[in-house]
């Protein structure tokens, strides 16, 4: 087949687009690790760093393991998307129901509150990314779906600091060049940065303040031992005195706790070829970032310069390569916006996002053991919040827990961390946004 006729450029790459400008750290000859550590972080993403950042202004420096290249993992493959209290319990349409009201209130006004501290790290730490306040727009799939996001507003306007507002059907276009939307969720406060640049950013900070980065090293296990822990790797055992887990959808069996209270899901996203900003500003006219309310949902933005769209969304409920997921992918978005019928993609990628059994994310300790886990799909924001609550944990000087410490952590029964009944829910997903009327464009294999 003449490859000029796919949908993929003739430069197409497995690899994200963020990583062009951002590319996770080259292996190193690999350097002994300290015998003892004060804290030893388990994950080098954004909740990891964040913590050792935190940790470093109070003058403890923390040695930071992961197993692949620092930031390596769903930090540096995200959309970019920024939120406060806006994607909390997103995929749960009964959360005013299923939790104390109070407490509720509380977790949207810390949300709320992460958000406003985001400006604030990002000068504080001299970390450039491309940082934007966008505002989002959230599609309603069908017409029941603006209930839903109806309710979501109310929870964001009571806080006094949001302003959301429900969009009709006739205005969707102000948002987004499609008619599939039955209306839509506009809220204000939020934003897109480079995630790739972020982590990167979080890392040279971490640094700067005495932690020591080490990629490519595992853990293996870890154990009790005197006043610490005795945590083995790959490269020899480390006593440390505290630990924490920032492990999130990369999360596993040397922490079986934590491994059983997360579901990984791999999530796709795909970059198109180059289109012009005046092109996009067509199809996307407020240059936001955007999601909409099906199970299988779509999120998408332009990229920081404007001139292509970045498109993500559960194009497989299995471990499918990033080609023929980049593929389904193309056909949702050509679905969507059929003005780019015939736009070719340039990059494709994969990464695992961490969903816990409530959809709500955790912080806390169990057995000695601090950990900020469950991004549930939405973690720029809220990792990086949690990770400065744990270490703030770690460091004893909280005046006032988390909303997020109180909440139990769930698993269920037989789930050890291996989510073999995925495809059954996907295939419970697809079904449920067809049964609500939507229509998706099919997908188109490249093979």
């Amino acid at each position: 087949m003449d490859k000029h006729r796919t949908i993929f450029t003739a430069d197409f790459v497995e690899r994200p687009y963020w990583w062009e400008l951002a590319p996770p750290p080259p292996p190193g000859p690999p350097e002994p690790l300290p015998e003892a550590a004060d804290v030893l972080v388990i994950g080098g993403g954004i909740a990891g760093l964040s913590t050792a950042i935190e940790l470093g202004r109070s003058g403890v420096r923390a040695l930071v393991l992961d197993r692949e290249a620092i930031g390596w993992g769903a930090s540096s493959r995200n959309g970019g998307a920024l939120s406060g209290a806006g994607s909390l319990g997103r995929a749960r349409s009964d959360l005013h129901k299923a939790l104390d009201a109070k407490l509720l209130d509380e977790m949207v006004e810390e949300a709320e509150g992460s958000f406003d501290e985001m400006e604030v790290f990002l000068r504080r730490e001299g970390v450039e990314c491309f940082f934007r306040k966008t505002g989002r727009f959230v599609g309603a799939h069908a017409p029941k779906a603006l209930d839903t996001l109806k309710r979501r507003a109310e929870m964001l306007n009571r806080t006094g600091r949001d302003t959301a507002t429900i969009l009709e059907r006739g205005r969707v276009r102000e948002e987004v060049a499609t008619d599939l939307y039955h209306g839509g969720l506009l809220i204000e406060r939020a934003g897109s940065l480079h995630p790739g640049l972020y982590v990167q950013g979080l890392a040279k900070a971490a640094a700067r303040l005495g932690a020591t980065l080490r990629g490519g090293v595992t853990v293996a296990g870890l154990e009790k031992e005197g006043g610490g822990y005795r945590v083995r790797t790959s490269q020899g055992d480390v006593m440390a005195r505290q630990v924490m887990v920032a492990t999130n959808g990369y999360t596993g069996a040397a922490t079986p706790w934590h491994r059983r209270r997360l579901v990984p899901v791999a999530s796709y996203m795909i970059a198109t070829e180059p289109l012009g900003e005046a092109r996009v500003r067509a199809l996307l006219p407020k240059l936001r970032v955007y999601g909409d309310t099906k199970k299988v949902l779509y999120y998408f933005r332009p990229s920081p310069d404007f001139t292509r769209i970045l498109f993500g969304g559960r194009a497989s409920f299995i471990d499918a390569d990033a080609t023929r997921s980049a593929a389904r992918l193309h056909g949702f978005l050509t679905g969507l916006l059929p003005d780019l019928a015939g736009v070719r993609v340039t990059h494709g990628w994969k990464g695992n996002v961490a969903f816990a059994l409530d959809y709500l994310p955790h912080v806390g300790r169990q057995e000695g053991i601090h950990y900020a886990l469950g991004c549930n799909g939405s973690g720029v924001v809220t990792m990086t919040h949690l990770g400065r609550c744990a270490a703030r944990q770690i460091l004893g000087t909280t005046n006032r827990p988390s909303a997020f410490a109180r909440l139990p952590f769930p698993t269920m029964p037989g789930y050890h961390g291996r989510p073999w009944f995925l495809p059954l829910v996907g295939a419970s997903y697809q079904l449920r946004d067809r049964l609500d009327g939507w229509r998706s464009a099919p997908a188109k294999d490249p093979r």
